[in-house]
């Protein structure tokens, strides 16, 4: 990245200018995290990039975090952010880790060969809604598929208002749909399972190789694993190009209101449900289970928002019973540590 840019096309938006005061708008230096380092982050500013140690002073930042630093280019304080991706910490962790920040369009990558799956397109839409980010699905490799039309109308027909792309990531022309959303002083993320092709996106959305990429393997029709770093690219149209590693596992967590988006359609459905409180699992006049039953509603569909909503409510609950013990635990610590100095000072 360039170490000299202007702030709109870094991303900087009314948002995040409404949020300084006086003081800071006159003093303070605004910067974007554009990097995140094991022991550092890197900072871009408007006429110069540099890092920034990661201490346990640090709040918690990702990549496309804005925040303002004095003179010396030490840490002042943290804006408020736009929007937020984040999932339950992979395997059996029990955390929560932060994908990318202040994103305004999410392209949702997805291939037309094996990689298909309309449950997995459904839990990255609701992250999307979660975060109140508009999501665009990108089909790639469309050049490798003989029924690219037919697996587009199956997403289309989860939601007929929602963006549906299909594109072969190695052609320029062919991908040239996707630039509306990358506009000047727009952020632009990809996330998707390991080798979809948002390497190969990426570089051709570029109009240069930025990221490595890797054939496709013969006996499934997968991709290889390339791109290991979440990494900010500036576009020539303008926007901000947030790449990420593919991920094998994206737990959601703290996402009911985007489950309930992601399906509106049962949502829908439950309102219509003669009680209230209808689990639609063989209650009387269940309107979700009778679309189920006549053919209207899928019964995968409705199996993955049981999941998913199960899926968060647990994860949900065991990060909320962890920050408890946390907060707790520090509370002790601070209070040994109190009585501590009370003590050595002879009180």
């Amino acid at each position: 990245m360039n170490s000299t840019i202007s702030l709109t096309l870094l991303g900087w938006q009314p948002f995040f200018q409404q949020q300084l005061s006086l003081v800071e708008y006159e003093t303070a230096q605004i910067a974007r995290v554009i990097a995140h380092h094991r022991s550092a982050y890197v900072l871009q500013m408007e006429q110069a990039q540099f890092s920034l140690p990661i201490t346990s002073s640090l709040p918690s930042m990702v990549l496309g975090d804005w925040l303002l630093v004095d003179d010396d280019q030490r840490f002042m304080r943290q804006l408020d952010r736009k929007s937020l991706f984040k999932r339950k910490a992979p395997g059996t962790k029990l955390g929560e880790q932060l994908i990318a920040a202040n994103v305004d369009t999410l392209f949702i990558v997805c291939s037309l060969n094996h990689d298909f799956n309309l449950s997995r397109i459904e839990r990255y839409l609701a992250l999307a809604y979660e975060a109140d980010v508009e999501p665009v699905v990108v089909l790639t490799k469309q050049d490798l598929c003989d029924d690219a039309d037919c697996k587009r109308q199956q997403i289309q027909a989860l939601d007929p208002l929602l963006m549906v792309v299909s594109v072969n990531a190695l052609d320029g022309d062919c991908c040239e749909p996707l630039l509306s959303w990358c506009q000047p002083g727009r952020t632009v993320s990809l996330l998707g399972s390991s080798g979809v092709g948002k390497s190969t996106l990426t570089n051709t959305l570029m109009g240069n190789t930025v990221q490595v990429t890797a054939g496709i393997r013969e006996d499934d029709s997968k991709g290889r694993h390339t791109t290991t770093a979440r990494s900010m690219h500036l576009m020539p149209t303008g926007a901000v190009l947030i790449d990420t590693p593919g991920m094998r596992e994206l737990q959601l967590t703290d996402c009911e209101e985007g489950v309930n988006q992601a399906f509106a359609d049962i949502d829908e459905l439950a309102q219509q449900c003669r009680f209230a409180d209808c689990q639609h699992n063989g209650e009387p006049g269940c309107a979700v289970q009778k679309a189920v039953d006549v053919g209207e509603l899928d019964p995968r569909r409705l199996d993955n928002y049981f999941k998913l909503m199960r899926e968060q409510a647990r994860n949900s609950a065991s990060l909320a019973d962890r920050r408890a013990k946390d907060k707790q635990f520090g509370k002790m610590v601070k209070s040994v540590m109190s009585e501590s100095t009370r003590f050595k000072k002879g009180y």
